[in-house]
């Protein structure tokens, strides 16, 4: 009797080690694959290097956003921003933000145009990420100017501010091209409400309505077979608006939703499937959406996505894009990010 108590017991502590250490490899990437590793440090190089003087990226389309993307590209593979290899990067990058926006609305776009709401998302995002983490008493030097050094926390405030005022004017509470657009879509939308999340999830304010209002729209926006809309009704969407939604509604703690259950499905059914139009942008979404959906979905689809950015990736180590290679590089690298699960964000 008493040998098959140890032998329950022993089983029970041997399924709780084991249990534990799944959870641990989970939340802390504690078996980074060799390839994910190889990817990651020629990228990060690559981004140092061809970083500007003032903390941008040439050579195809620039600005906060793409900034943003690539700050985060640092910071997730746990490189210091304030004494790492990549800290004057990642400085520079942070003090080039906070010098665009623009004082008088809190709007990272600026003059970006037809994508500023785009840029806003991102760039919010990327602030949340290094908010807290980067010590301010090495952002600024002498020569900046006064009204120029505004902390990284007062930059986050106002852009918030900004997401919310322009979601306060839309009819449908999300967002658009522009910051005073009457009309939505769900991809600009996922990008600004995945800005106000990280922003909630670093400890800023953001009105309880403004989150449920935006995941309301997506709700509108998703049928019960997992389809999602672009704008207009719902359905009909591509598979990277799939994978937006799915992160939404987990990151927004709606997983209990019968949309959530939907696009998950649609998602995990295929893990083959390959995006033509936009393919950075599918795999950075859905890298996140699998991740938080279904773990062992993941893990295949990472060692999948791993193999064929390894052949996709050029010999100085960026990732060409239609967009260029700064946002190329940025979101190949943070497809892989996970592996890592560094950032605030990527916590299941």
């Amino acid at each position: 009797m008493l040998k098959t108590l140890a032998a329950c017991l022993l089983s029970i502590l041997s399924l709780s080690a084991a249990c534990s250490a799944q959870e641990n490899q989970v939340r802390f990437g504690t078996d980074v694959p060799r390839d994910v590793e190889q990817i990651y440090e020629r990228g990060l190089e690559w981004l140092a290097t061809n970083q500007t003087p003032e903390g941008i990226w040439q050579g195809g389309d620039s600005g906060p956003g793409i900034t943003g993307m690539c700050i985060m590209a640092f910071l997730a593979s746990g490189e210091d921003p304030n004494f790492g290899r990549y800290s004057e990067n990642i400085r520079r990058a942070v003090r080039s933000m906070i010098k665009g926006q623009t004082e008088a609305t809190g709007f990272f776009g600026g003059n970006m145009g037809h994508s500023s709401m785009y840029h806003h998302g991102f760039a919010m995002l990327g602030i949340s990420e290094v908010y807290g983490v980067l010590d301010e008493d090495t952002l600024w030097d002498a020569e900046t100017k006064a009204d120029e050094r505004r902390s990284i926390g007062e930059s986050l405030e106002l852009a918030v501010r900004a997401a919310v005022t322009s979601q306060k004017n839309n009819p449908f509470h999300a967002w658009r091209y522009g910051p005073e657009a009457t009309d939505a879509d769900t991809s600009v939308s996922g990008a600004v409400l995945m800005g106000l999340l990280a922003a909630r999830n670093a400890g800023v304010k953001v009105p309880d309505e403004a989150i449920d209002q935006a995941l309301d729209y997506f709700k509108t926006m998703t049928t019960n077979r997992g389809e999602v809309g672009y704008s207009g009704i719902g359905g009909g969407g591509s598979a990277n608006l799939k994978a937006i939604a799915a992160l939404v509604y987990s990151i927004g703690k709606r997983k209990d939703w019968k949309e959530y259950k939907g696009v998950l499905g649609a998602i995990t059914v295929n893990l083959e499937h390959e995006e033509y139009s936009y393919p950075e942008y599918f795999r950075y979404y859905t890298a996140q959406a699998l991740f938080q959906g279904d773990f062992e979905a993941w893990n295949k689809w990472n060692l999948k996505t791993a193999k064929q950015l390894k052949d996709l990736q050029s010999d100085d180590g960026s990732f060409q894009s239609q967009h260029g290679p700064a946002y190329g590089t940025g979101m190949s690298l943070l497809a892989m990010a996970l592996n890592y699960r560094f950032l605030p964000i990527y916590e299941r």
